[in-house]
């Protein structure tokens, strides 16, 4: 595969949508690759941090899955099945479902949770080869002020 190219008068006036776009495309897809090569899907982890009081669960109360759908609106994928995630969650034992059809997190879910958690220092370093950390940085700044120039909200 030839790579175009391209000088950096030409870079300076193309789209930042259209790279942000297949930036964002290329990271999840890569992401998720990487994921399911070790047994789990993105939206499996993320249902597991949903559920720990050690992550991002505000008080460690199961959850429905409508309720987990809402925590992750900002991120979840259209494509991502919650209820099958949690389905073969709940197989292995990491979930279980109480009488109100909430998702409660196990004792063996939670160790799961961490050592899935091991895996992203291998994904970021990764994704992030030959990019040193200022210019990462850099990018970020630019970035967050692009989203700020266009009326969104940089949490």
């Amino acid at each position: 595969m030839t790579t175009q190219q391209i000088s950096d008068a030409e870079l300076a006036g193309q789209p930042a949508a259209y790279w942000t776009g297949l930036a964002y495309e290329a990271l999840i897809a890569y992401t998720r690759e990487q994921q399911v090569a070790k047994g789990y899907t993105q939206p499996q982890y993320w249902l597991l941090r949903n559920l720990s009081e050690n992550d991002l669960s505000p008080d460690g109360e199961g959850m429905t899955v409508s309720e987990l759908r809402e925590a992750m609106a900002s991120y979840i994928r259209p494509e991502d099945d919650l209820a099958v995630e949690a389905e073969v969650l709940v197989e292995r034992g990491w979930l279980t479902r109480d009488a109100e059809d909430r998702l409660w997190l196990t004792e063996e879910g939670e160790r799961a949770r961490l050592d899935l958690k091991r895996n992203a220092p291998a994904i970021r370093a990764a994704l992030h080869e030959g990019i040193a950390d200022a210019d990462y940085v850099t990018t970020l700044k630019v970035l967050r002020r692009m989203i700020r120039n266009a009326g969104g909200s940089v949490a």
